[in-house]
């Protein structure tokens, strides 16, 4: 095999795209720095016990693991940040009211999550700890929202579903083996028969009310069926009526619902979203709330947030032009590179064309150059 070839699903991002994924990047942060969040950066890989913390098999399966020869431990390679950030807010910071924290950074996966998707997504997230109302649920899908405004995705829509509802009607159901993961297959997959199947022990209100779900999608109506539909239970109750508060806060959104979605990471505790775009094969978003995923840090407080891939963003984004730069020459002369010093000090782009360089193309259009004229370098218009 040659060396030059890189692992299936792993890619290098060539300059054009680069300076997307960075400016996307950049923007991405500006605007959860604008709703008061704090960067942090953790480590690509710690402890295997603390990345997996809350989140149940799939997120063990996606990630890398290896030994620290230097303490013998297992390690992992983060497959999610969101664990590592609850670490932070645990341990590091303890601050003891809200905390509003944001990242950016890499992420490995040992499948990718999609057929054409990267095993190595550039995760952007913002998460908010410390305040258990529906506030803080509202504020981190309007940032999510706000996030995908500002970078310039075209007609946005929400998803809305709870993870108390169907953990509400498997309370009290023994659930062995991988069978909860079949069960939470079959309706992410609309899969009535299947479902049918794999809950035919089951009792029948817990069984009814999640064969009822399958059918449970759509637009606000779905709220009113799912009130006819399944059983009156506490959860199930405020759920519902946490989905209607924030689908009447989120005016001139496009919105829906499926009470049966539970796809994502197990950690989701309550209100959960996805947010779609035309020309993406797959949800560009997702949060919610995760209230009990710094239970292992031994700081079991509420937090909810939301994450997304910038690299899937360039996919849904047009190819931005070339930079405007200004062409100079090659010379020696002092008062050449002081005016080129200058270009550069004001934000300009200055490409120095090398002797026998001068018709390649790269990442930059030059459509200016600096010329000499009665002694002085200036600037025109190619």
């Amino acid at each position: 095999m040659s060396a030059w070839v890189l692992p299936d699903h792993i890619a290098d991002v060539l300059p054009s795209e680069a300076r997307h994924i960075e400016e996307l990047r950049r923007n991405l942060l500006d605007t959860a720095r604008c709703y008061g969040y704090e960067l942090v950066m953790p480590p690509l890989l710690e402890h295997l016990e603390s990345l997996l913390t809350g989140a149940g098999a799939a997120l063990d399966l996606q990630t890398f693991k290896l030994v620290d020869q230097l303490s013998g431990r297992m390690l992992g390679l983060r497959a999610d940040s969101t664990p590592q950030v609850a670490r932070i807010d645990a341990h590091l910071l303890n601050r003891a009211g809200v905390t509003r924290l944001c990242y950016c950074g890499p992420v490995l996966h040992t499948r990718p999550g999609a057929p054409h998707a990267s095993r190595e997504p550039l995760q952007f997230g913002a998460e908010i700890y410390g305040h258990a109302g529906l506030e803080a649920d509202l504020e981190v899908l309007m940032l999510a929202l706000d996030c995908l405004k500002v970078v310039n995705v075209a007609s946005p829509s929400v998803d809305l579903a709870d993870a108390r509802i169907v953990h509400a009607l498997l309370k009290g159901v023994p659930l062995e083996g991988a069978l909860a993961e079949q069960i939470y297959a079959a309706l992410a997959a609309k899969d009535g028969s299947e479902l049918s199947v794999l809950t035919r022990n089951f009792p029948p209100s817990s069984r009814q009310g999640l064969l009822a779900l399958v059918q449970l999608y759509g637009d606000e109506k779905v709220l009113l069926e799912a009130e006819k539909a399944l059983q009156p239970l506490p959860a199930v109750r405020e759920a519902l009526l946490n989905l209607k508060w924030l689908a009447s806060q989120l005016d001139g959104a496009k919105l829906s619902f499926d009470l049966a979605d539970l796809r994502g990471y197990a950690y989701y505790t309550g209100t959960r979203f996805s947010i779609y775009a035309p020309g993406a094969s797959d949800a560009l978003v997702r949060g919610g709330r995760y209230d009990e995923v710094g239970a292992i840090f031994g700081r079991n407080r509420p937090a909810a947030g939301f994450s997304l891939d910038v690299k899937a963003l360039v996919d849904v984004l047009p190819a931005r032009p070339l930079r405007a730069a200004i062409r100079a020459p090659w010379r020696e002369a002092a008062d050449l590179r002081a005016a080129i010093a200058s270009l550069r000090a004001q934000g300009e782009t200055v490409v120095c064309v090398l002797p026998g360089h001068e018709s390649e193309v790269d990442e930059f259009h030059c459509d200016r150059e600096l010329i000499s004229r009665t002694g002085q370098w200036i600037v025109t218009r190619i």
